[in-house]
């Protein structure tokens, strides 16, 4: 039988995916920052030289919950458009790009490889600007919501990048002493 879903239909579908995909992408984002020690109170973190731009720490945990909140709204109007053409690949190009994502806090913050991490963001913008362009397709509001996530990832590759000129015998490094010079 082929028909079309009421209105009602598709803001429960989309209501019924939200309150999975909303809270699921807060918790991993949670679980991957925590797992890897992030932010202040690593103590390799805190003797980095930090660059002139690098925002308050407490910002972080706020935008990324709002990044992470739009990303599962965005993710939930895909699952939710049942039949749309490329739907499986923009829902397999966004479990790329947040496989991605989730690794640059381990890699940064408890392996202490900025140069890693640095081109972790690289290929972070690559696939959640095709994702970006994957959703626009099918749902151009969810492709919208996309944009800001991407904007702030190309602000946290230059940090990144920043980190890696301003800290050359950090990268690498389980301690102060080490002379491990970074390569970006």
């Amino acid at each position: 039988m082929n028909y079309l879903a009421s209105s009602g239909q598709l803001r429960a579908s989309l209501l019924r995916w939200s309150l999975f995909t909303v809270p699921l992408l807060l918790v991993l984002g949670f679980f991957s920052g925590q797992a890897a020690g992030s932010g202040p109170g690593n103590p390799w973190f805190d003797d980095l030289v930090k660059p002139s731009i690098y925002p308050p720490p407490q910002v972080f945990g706020i935008v990324w919950s709002i990044l992470y909140a739009m990303m599962g709204i965005a993710l939930a109007m895909i699952l939710s458009a049942r039949g749309a053409a490329g739907r499986g690949l923009a829902t397999v190009a966004f479990v790329v790009q947040l496989a991605i994502n989730l690794s640059w806090s381990p890699v940064f913050f408890a392996m202490h490889q900025i140069t890693a991490a640095f081109w972790i963001t690289v290929a972070m913008i690559v696939t959640i600007a095709i994702t970006l362009v994957l959703f626009w397709r099918i749902r151009p509001v969810a492709g919208m919501l996309l944009l800001p996530y991407l904007a702030w990832v190309c602000f946290a590759c230059f940090l990144t990048y920043e980190f890696g000129r301003l800290n050359p015998d950090a990268d690498g490094a389980f301690g102060s002493s080490s002379t491990v010079r970074v390569s970006i």
